[in-house]
């Protein structure tokens, strides 16, 4: 699947981003605060993982934030990694 293709979509009153491919959810659930965002647990279900969905997921989550002017807490351990990985997101990332 390409990443152009991948529509992710805010679900604010499930407190998650997420993915509908067919039956299939993938998710990244969050926690808002007043001037937070913590991005707590990301799940692809096995049969999607390695197609970029993830990394989707969490690019929305993270332009959501600097749109919004939020500070990212990333407690979830796949945000975390994506995020070592790419710093040009390190001024919304606070340390947990």
């Amino acid at each position: 699947m390409a990443d152009n293709t991948i529509h992710v979509v805010n679900k604010p009153k499930k407190f998650r981003f997420e993915v509908v491919s067919g039956a299939l959810i993938s998710k990244l659930e969050y926690r808002l605060g007043r001037y937070k965002i913590a991005l707590v647990h990301t799940e692809v279900p096995e049969e999607l993982q390695g197609q970029g969905i993830g990394g989707a997921l969490i690019r929305t989550a993270l332009q959501h934030a600097r749109d919004n002017e939020l500070i990212v807490l990333p407690y979830c351990p796949f945000v975390a990694a994506y995020l070592a990985r790419h710093p040009e997101w390190n001024d919304i990332v606070s340390e947990v």
